[in-house]
């Protein structure tokens, strides 16, 4: 009941802060936008100017699956940063304003509090993603080809598992500094070095979780979830665990010193 009672809080502050408008609605733009521009490219470049005379482009005939990867390649960039930002104050403002003592004073539970904000970030970021991503499925059968509506739900599992990883991180680092900007920047920096050293040791790193979005590609070319995909989701999973179990362990020991 002292759960419900948080999470409720927080959405409702989601809501006053129009969270639930703007969020959406970014996220819908970051899926549509590569899709919509490679497809009217030459349309766009007739209405410019156009090429010089003699200047030729040949575009690629692009598959649901390639244009799939184009959406969740800018999820993987604009879309982390904007859950940094969404969630960069989540603690941390609380904190330097004295309202989180104000509350754990009652007593309330540093689990409940700590899962409740994670929560409500999470359920904010993919139900955020998931309309961003229908956008996406949503033109991409319009113009370039059937993708069904399970390989979509199956995109929506597993990226939104790295979601969960991205928001994790940042109630992680809310737990620990009150800058809000240093907590962004470092969830950023952070989810940025993950996939720099997959990238440098991808032969023995073939199960990280920064690696779920070149997985989703196999799984929707040949239909079927690849080995490493259902390994790296639940490496993402352990880590999400981790992640909140330390959160609440350092939050409890820096509001008890405090």
């Amino acid at each position: 009941m002292q759960w419900w009672v948080l999470f409720q809080k927080e959405l409702v502050e989601n809501s006053r802060n129009m969270k639930w408008v703007w969020v959406p609605l970014i996220m819908i733009l970051i899926a549509v936008i590569d899709p919509l521009t490679n497809y009217y490219l030459p349309q766009i470049i007739e209405a410019t100017g156009g090429l010089p005379d003699g200047t030729q482009i040949q575009l690629p005939e692009y598959q649901p699956s390639d244009v799939v990867m184009m959406s969740l390649g800018q999820f993987s960039t604009v879309g982390v940063a904007v859950i940094a930002l969404i969630s960069m104050g989540t603690i941390a403002g609380e904190r330097k304003s004295g309202v989180s003592e104000l509350v754990l004073v009652k007593p309330v539970s540093y689990g409940n509090y700590i899962t409740a904000k994670w929560a409500s970030n999470a359920l904010l970021v993919l139900v955020s993603f998931a309309l961003g991503m229908l956008a996406s499925w949503y033109y991409i059968n319009l113009l370039f080809g059937e993708l069904s509506f399970g390989a979509l739900l199956q995109v929506l599992v597993f990226y939104g598992l790295w979601y969960l990883l991205v928001v994790s991180l940042s109630i992680f680092y809310n737990t620990i500094f009150k800058i809000p900007g240093l907590i962004a920047f470092l969830t950023i920096a952070t989810v940025g070095l993950i996939s720099i050293v997959t990238s440098i040791f991808s032969h023995v790193l073939a199960w990280s979780p920064s690696r779920i979005s070149t997985y989703i590609q196999q799984m929707i070319i040949t239909e079927r979830v690849p080995y490493d995909l259902t390994w790296a989701a639940i490496v993402a999973g352990i880590m999400i665990v981790l992640l909140l179990i330390a959160s609440v362990m350092i939050f409890r020991k820096k509001e008890m010193a405090d």
